[in-house]
């Protein structure tokens, strides 16, 4: 795989691997993984909290009185 990068992006890059002494081919590919990890906990997260807000509705609104 190609990854094209920006002058800037480029130098973002190297400065992420310099600054967590890893190759700049491990630091992409740890903030794939880091990303992809949080993305998925976020969507988690907003479902357990849709349906908490369900479940609880009533109580909640009784709390805001």
């Amino acid at each position: 795989m190609t990854l094209r990068l920006t002058e800037e992006q480029q130098r973002a890059l190297a400065m992420l691997a310099e600054a967590t002494g890893v190759s700049e081919h491990e630091a992409v590919v740890q903030a794939i993984t880091e990303t992809a990890a949080r993305s998925v906990r976020d969507g988690r997260v907003r479902a357990l909290s849709q349906d908490g807000r369900a479940r609880y509705a009533s109580l909640l609104d009784r709390l805001a009185q």
